[in-house]
């Protein structure tokens, strides 16, 4: 979805237009599941976030977005900040790394095909290589199509690091025949 585009949705639900909603939603929220999980490590935390996402986008977020700016990174700001937040709501003695570190193992609501989990398994084994940073910043450099800036605005580091761990994850990956 362009910019414009974009745009053209969040005066629509501004104007109480569920319409803009609906598209937003059906564009991103599988890119807004996928940053909200790779924080929260758990399906149902994460498709709660999702939900709660899209809830607030319709009653206040949209308010606050600054029409001409870059829509994807804006809205994987604000996902990620809401992950953050349910972790140390939730879980408020531990840190937000011990979390990340201890997340639950992934469940699947439909039984996959024999194909899937093979593919699902090596992926997951490929992604279990990269440490946790390096794994987010796949997501949203693949997932998200964001910057590296963008990236590095997001997750408060420097955009050398951001590169450099971009790089070293591409190696890893390589390494397990994922490209």
């Amino acid at each position: 979805m362009t910019d414009q585009l974009f745009e053209v949705h969040i005066r629509q639900i501004l104007d109480g237009d569920k319409t803009g909603l609906s598209a937003i939603y059906v564009e991103y929220n599988p890119m807004i599941y996928s940053v909200v999980y790779e924080i929260l490590k758990n399906p149902q935390n994460a498709e709660d976030v999702t939900s709660e996402f899209f809830i607030k986008l319709w009653q206040q977020i949209a308010a606050t977005y600054r029409f001409g700016g870059k829509h994807r990174a804006w809205l994987i700001t604000i996902a990620h900040n809401m992950a953050i937040d349910f972790l140390r709501k939730n879980h408020p003695a531990q840190s937000v790394e011990e979390l990340e570190e201890a997340g639950d193992s992934v469940t699947m609501s439909v039984p996959p095909s024999d194909d899937d989990i093979i593919t699902r398994l090596t992926l997951k084994q490929a992604l279990g290589t990269l440490e946790e940073d390096e794994r987010q910043i796949i997501n949203l450099k693949i997932m998200g199509e964001l910057t590296f800036r963008e990236i590095s605005h997001i997750l408060q580091k420097p955009i050398g690091t951001v590169t450099w761990k971009y790089a070293n994850a591409i190696k890893k990956l390589r390494r397990c025949r994922y490209e």
